[in-house]
C-alpha cells in the first residue's frame, strides 16, 4: 500500500450494517464493485465505549455490535475478493484483537485524545490514521509526537502517519467544511499523509478535497439512505454515488497532473501555428535601413521570436524582403 501515489479510497461501512452479518458483508462486495481501495467498520464493546446510564446508546451499540469472530470472517472475506479491510476500535481491548487481522488503524476524532487507546495502538507498529475532528494544529501535533516517539526506530517512515482533516458534526453543512484546513495540514506536516473524512451530504466535498492535495478519502457508505433511521445512513454515499465519486476523484488525479510546469505532449504540435515571428510589414528593398515600422508580428513560428527587435532595427537589407515573409539575420548586416 503507498499512500503517496493515488488516492486511498475507504468506503466507512461502520455501523451501517447495523448489527446485521450478511449485510456487512454485502457492503464489502458493493464497495468492491464501486472501485473503493479499503473497507472501515467499528469495532467495540458497548460497556467499555458508553455509560450503561444512557440507555438509548446503550441499547444501540448492542444490537449494532459485531462479533470477533464475525470481524475476522469480514477481514477473510475482504482479502478473497480483493479489498483491504480495517477497523476504528473503541477500546483497547477492540484494538488488541484488530491487531491480529489488520495493517491499518484509525484513530477517531472522538478518541484523538484517549491517550491510552493511542498508546496501545501505536506500540503495534502499524500504519496510523488520525482523524483530526474536535481537535486544533496544537493538539494534532501533541498526538503526532507521542506516535512517532513510541515508534522511534522500529518505524522509520513518517508517512506510515497519515493526518485526516474532519469536522465532527453530522452532517457537517457546507460553510463549515473547512476544505482549506487540508492546505493547513500539509503545511504544517508535511512529514506526513494528509486525507480527509467527510461528513458533508452528498460527494463534492471529497473530489475538491483531493484537489486540494488530500491522498486518503473517508465517505461513509450504505447500501439505502433510507434504510432506517440511524443517522448515519443519511450522511453516506449510496453504491451509485459512491461509484461517481470515485470515478471523478480517478478523473480529478489525471487532470492534476505531475505539479511541474513543462509542456505538455499535446502542446508541443501547436508550437508552429501558435507562436510568432518577426516578419516584414512592407516589401523591404535592398539596402534600406529597418525601422520599427517595417516590420510586424504574426504567428508564423520558425523565425526571430518577438524579443529580438534590436537585432533587426537600425540594420540594413542584404537584398529585397517581401511583405510578410520572415526577416532572417542573414538577411541584414
Amino acid at each position: 500500500m503507498n499512500l503517496t501515489k493515488k488516492t486511498f479510497i475507504i468506503a466507512e461501512i461502520g455501523n451501517n450494517h447495523e448489527g446485521n452479518f450478511n449485510i456487512a458483508k454485502k457492503l464489502i462486495f458493493r464497495a468492491k464493485q464501486c472501485g473503493a481501495d479499503a473497507v472501515k467498520f467499528q469495532t467495540f464493546i458497548p460497556e467499555y465505549f458508553v455509560p450503561k446510564s444512557n440507555k438509548k446508546r446503550y441499547e444501540q451499540l448492542k444490537n449494532f455490535k459485531l462479533t470477533f469472530r464475525q470481524f475476522k470472517k469480514l477481514a477473510d472475506y475482504s482479502k478473497k475478493i480483493g479489498i483491504i479491510f480495517f477497523s476504528t476500535p473503541f477500546d483497547i481491548k477492540s484494538a488488541e484483537f484488530l491487531n491480529k487481522i489488520q495493517q491499518i488503524f484509525k484513530i477517531s476524532s472522538g478518541d484523538n485524545n484517549f491517550l491510552p487507546l493511542i498508546n496501545t495502538v501505536a506500540k503495534f507498529n502499524k500504519t496510523i490514521f488520525l482523524s483530526t475532528g474536535l481537535a486544533n494544529i496544537k493538539q494534532i501535533a501533541k498526538v503526532k509526537k507521542i506516535i512517532l516517539n513510541l515508534w522511534k526506530k522500529k518505524v522509520r517512515n513518517s508517512k506510515k502517519l497519515a493526518i485526516l482533516h474532519c469536522v465532527s458534526s453530522y452532517p457537517v453543512v457546507e460553510s463549515e467544511a473547512n476544505l482549506l484546513a487540508i492546505k493547513t495540514l500539509k503545511s504544517k506536516f508535511s512529514d506526513c499523509i494528509i486525507g480527509y473524512s467527510d461528513h458533508t451530504i452528498g460527494i463534492l466535498s471529497p473530489i475538491v478535497a483531493v484537489a486540494l492535495g488530500a491522498k486518503i478519502i473517508e465517505k461513509h457508505f450504505t447500501l439505502d439512505k433510507s434504510f432506517s433511521n440511524f443517522r448515519d445512513h443519511q450522511i453516506s454515499a449510496n453504491p451509485k454515488e459512491m461509484k461517481e465519486m470515485i470515478d471523478k476523484i480517478r478523473k480529478v488525479e489525471l487532470m492534476l497532473g505531475s505539479g511541474k510546469k513543462e509542456l505538455q505532449i499535446s502542446e508541443k504540435k501547436n508550437i508552429k501555428f501558435m507562436r510568432r515571428s518577426i516578419v516584414a510589414r512592407i516589401d523591404i528593398p535592398k539596402g534600406k535601413k529597418i525601422e520599427l515600422s517595417d516590420i510586424n508580428w504574426v504567428r508564423l513560428s520558425g523565425g526571430l521570436a518577438p524579443g529580438n527587435e534590436k537585432k533587426i532595427i537600425k540594420k540594413t537589407s542584404l537584398r529585397n524582403i517581401k511583405l510578410g515573409t520572415k526577416i532572417r539575420l542573414h538577411q541584414i548586416k
